[in-house]
């Protein structure tokens, strides 16, 4: 007797596309075939739906605790359910303090463990002055170790200097757990910001201006470099530009142990529609122009980018509005992550779906080495997506879980309707409702 059959529906498997049924019991997949013999407590019956493991976001913002009116994991998990995920990644920052030292990892686990309806891992913070902190991060359970290149807007997660990222990545390679890095060059960025206010400029082209790709592939240049000389895993997070994605696999082809994620918000939008919505599209790297996005998108297609993930970072209404220049950068994007790669990928570009299952499951399993995650395989968890691949729908704002509903994808038209998204065989998500209000469980690394 299985706890659940999942029956008829079309599977993306790691092997490919096929019809069949999936039991689950106790959490795990059990067995997958094309017609399962045996009943089940429950049946779920999926003819004309696909079914595909369900999400794993590494990159993003709930900022939990301490910053939780931004967001919040109660919520921004909620989002992610709705969008077909049942494991994300939080970063050190904005949760307040940031998760720089075990103390504040337990206290954040604590609370994703009390609101959180989805499996959750979580990144500690490389900061000048806590390398001596990372072997304690890393005993309670940290995905890896985030670090900035540039300023990351809060003065309490200072940047990573040259130094600060050559004795990390040197003491993460020791520990074997990647470094992601946001790669953008402080000293480029800081004096093309500075000369902008300095003559008074202060329009969304003028913000494009100071924030040049030239930013980017400098930072990925020198941080594949130094990644290469400690001997680290490097996992650079939001490449917003094709060219960014060929200087990092340009180290991987000469032995760098480098992983490329690039978000959806890259791949949906650009610098034209940043004019026309405003703040809501606001983030850094920027949005680029459709030939860079273009290029971007080349390099999904080629199979050269490993992941994408959502980065998540919204913020309350008020730090969204006024004059463009001061506004946070952040997109509201956890809900909007497979819809993207759907619509965008699969019915635009011929995206075939088990390469969006590698980029949004497998791939993430496997380099933050999250055992029995990612695929549709017997003996992993039971974390499954069912979803009609051509039912159209728009993203209303009732639609929206995220905190403040400011989802930029709001109005626009996917196709790809969301039904159900599992969590170790259980609903988060169902037709519009989410059927528990916690359960969510500490990922780690190679400990599950």
């Amino acid at each position: 007797m299985f706890d659940l059959i999942v029956r008829g529906g079309t599977l993306v498997l790691p092997s490919g596309v096929m019809q069949g049924d999936i039991a689950i019991e106790a959490g795990t997949i059990r067995a997958i075939a094309p017609e399962l013999s045996g009943s089940s407590t429950r049946e779920f019956d999926a003819d004309g739906l696909h079914v595909l493991p369900a999400l794993i976001d590494v990159h993003l913002h709930f900022n939990e605790p301490g910053r939780a009116e931004w967001e919040g994991a109660a919520t921004g998990s909620r989002a992610l359910a709705a969008g077909g995920g049942a494991v994300f990644f939080d970063m050190p920052l904005n949760s307040t303090p940031c998760t720089v030292n075990a103390g504040e990892f337990v206290r954040k686990r604590a609370a994703l463990e009390a609101l959180s309806i989805a499996d959750f891992g979580l990144w500690g913070g490389l900061i000048p002055g806590n390398v001596s902190e990372m072997a304690d991060m890393a005993a309670v359970g940290v995905v890896g170790f985030k670090a900035f290149m540039c300023d990351s807007g809060l003065p309490e997660f200072p940047r990573a200097d040259d130094l600060t990222l050559y004795e990390g990545m040197r003491e993460a390679s020791r520990l074997n757990l990647p470094v992601a890095v946001h790669a953008e060059s402080e000293e480029l960025t800081r004096a093309l910001t500075s000369r902008m206010r300095k003559e008074g400029r202060s329009s969304i082209r003028d913000f494009l201006a100071s924030r040049p790709v030239l930013v980017e592939l400098e930072a990925i240049q020198r941080a594949t470099l130094i990644a290469e000389e400690t001997g680290a895993k490097l996992h650079v997070v939001h490449i917003s530009s094709g060219r960014g994605v060929l200087i990092a696999a340009a180290a991987r082809n000469r032995g760098v142990d480098v992983s490329i994620e690039t978000c959806p918000h890259y791949l949906f939008f650009t610098e034209d529609d940043l004019e026309e919505t405003g703040a809501l599209l606001k983030c850094t790297p920027p949005l680029r122009d459709s030939a860079q996005q273009g290029d971007l998108w080349e390099q999904v297609l080629n199979g050269v980018v490993d992941m994408v993930a959502s980065d998540h970072s919204p913020a309350p209404p008020s730090m969204k509005s006024g004059e463009f220049i001061s506004c946070w950068g952040g997109i509201a994007g956890a809900q909007s992550t497979l819809p993207v790669l759907l619509e965008r990928g699969h019915h635009e570009r011929a995206l075939p779906l088990t390469r969006i299952a590698r980029l949004l499951s497998a791939t993430p399993a496997q380099r933050f080495r999250i055992e029995h995650k990612g695929s549709l395989t017997v003996g992993n968890e039971g974390d499954l997506v069912l979803l009609d691949l051509n039912q159209p729908f728009a993203l209303r704002k009732e639609d929206m879980a995220d905190r403040h509903r400011q989802n930029p994808y709001g109005g626009e038209c996917f196709r790809g309707t969301i039904l159900q998204t599992l969590r170790r065989g259980e609903p988060i998500y169902a037709d519009g409702v989410f059927p528990t209000k916690a359960g969510g469980e500490l990922v780690m690394p190679g400990r599950r």
